[in-house]
Order: structure tokens, then sequence, then C-alpha cells
């Protein structure tokens, strides 16, 4: 129900005022009390010293160097993870067969943390590239899978017998019958996925890394440097919202445009 006075549409206000509300609230009363002393500031620096750095980062370079280092490992792991879990979710969705016979590994390997994975992949594959996007691409398999799985279980059956009474063949009924309505599920694995995925690469540069934001942050905590360690935290936390917003942006446009064919099929 919309909120009075909003005729069904969310002004600017709710849109974008109010989210930014809190934050900014936040960051004053965290300024005003590291001004009267309440922090120490080599374990909690100011926002303005914060932001501070951040310019300074950003000036030399070192920040998205490090930054674009990890979004190539994401998006190499989180492809992999995602192409993986469409296709095994969609071929035990569509098969008794598979999905008897899968089950049992995938209900053993599902509840395994990805960090439990990183030092294994390091002890067989290194400290190399290969390791880091082989732990991305675990993290982002398992939301896709689940996601598609359900998806394409869940496929009206009145769907599939209108399909079956025209006599469409497999591909037919796969195309465009079972995949557009597991699209919604899908695009909430790839969200949920790609989430997981940011935080598995972080996890892994934590550990073995040379270079990427996880790396950044570990580096500054040796050597006392908490206000870079702050400014890599806030960069992965607002990386990860813009990755996000892309996403939902991506899935309303497709939405939009399934919607407008099917009108325009009528």
């Amino acid at each position: 129900m919309p909120s009075p006075g909003t005729n069904g549409k969310s002004p600017l206000f709710y849109r974008l005022v109010l989210p930014l509300l809190v934050p900014a609230l936040i960051l004053v009363v965290w300024q005003v009390l590291s001004d009267k002393g309440f922090f120490r500031t080599s374990i909690l620096p100011s926002p303005l010293v914060i932001a501070q750095t951040l310019q300074s980062l950003l000036a030399s370079g070192e920040l998205l160097g490090h930054l674009r280092t990890s979004l190539v490992r994401v998006f190499e792991g989180f492809a992999v993870g995602a192409i993986l879990g469409t296709v095994l979710g969609t071929l035990m969705g569509l098969s008794r067969f598979w999905d008897r016979a899968l089950s049992l590994v995938t209900g053993l390997l599902r509840p395994i943390p990805t960090i439990a994975w990183i030092p294994v992949l390091i002890l067989w594959m290194g400290i190399d590239e290969g390791s880091k996007v082989t732990v991305i691409a675990v993290g982002s398999f398992w939301p896709v899978f689940m996601n598609v799985l359900q998806g394409v279980k869940g496929t009206d059956p009145k769907y599939l017998e209108v399909a079956r009474v025209l006599e469409k063949n497999r591909w037919v009924v796969l195309s465009q019958v079972i995949l557009p309505s597991a699209l919604p599920s899908l695009f909430t694995g790839l969200r949920v996925g790609l989430g997981i995925a940011w935080a598995s690469v972080v996890g892994a540069e934590l550990i073995a890394a040379s270079s990427g934001i996880g790396y950044m942050i570990m580096y500054a905590r040796e050597v006392s440097q908490p206000d870079v360690m702050l400014v890599g935290v806030v960069t992965i936390g607002l990386t990860g919202l813009l990755m996000d917003f892309l996403v939902v942006q991506l899935e309303k446009r497709l939405f939009r445009w399934n919607q407008a064919a099917g009108e325009g099929s009528k």
C-alpha cells in the first residue's frame, strides 16, 4: 500500500534522502566523538581522516589498482560459478534421474563454508590466480544452483500442460516455458552469488595474495594503518552495493522487455 500523499509513487525523499539520513547521522556523531577524544585515532580514525586517506589513495592510483585486480578475479570466478550453477540446476530440475543421482553429493558439499576451501585449494593449486578464482566460483555456484533448481521445479504445471497439448518439442518447452518461469529465481541467485563472490575474493586475498583489496587491508593491519584498513572496508561495501544495483537494474530491464514482448505478441 502506498504511503499517504505519495499518489502511489515514492517521492524523492523516500527514494534518495531517507536512506542517506541514517549514514549521515552516524558519520556526524562519529566525527564529533572523535574530535572530543572518545576514540583513539590509532584504532578508529575520524571520518575526515578516512576521507583524506581515500582521496590520497585515489590520487596515487593504489586503491584503483587493488580494486581492479579484485574485480577481475570476481568476474572470472563468478562467471564460472554462475554458468555451472545454472546448467546443473536446470539439469537436476528437469531430470528426476539426475536429481536423485546428484542429490547426495550436492547435499554433502553445500553446507561447507566457502572459506573452508581456501587452504585446501591453496594446497592443491598454490597461491596463484587459479586458487582464488576457484574459491569465488565455489562461493557463487551454490546460490545460483539452488535458486535455478527451485525455479525450474516450480514451473507452473498448467504451462507445461498447455505446451504438451500444443505438441511443442522439448527445446521450445525449455526455452519458452521453463527458463522464463525460472528467471526471477535465477536473478535472485545471481544477486546472492555475486555478493558471496565479492566476499570470497576478499577472504582469499586476506590469506594469500600480493594485490587486491583484501591484501591492502591485511597489509595495512600489519603496518598499523587503520585509516587505510577502513578505506578498504568502505570500498568493499560500496563496490558490493554498486554491483547489486547493476544486477537489479538489469533484471528490471529484462523483465520489462519480456513483458513488452509478451504484450506485443497478443
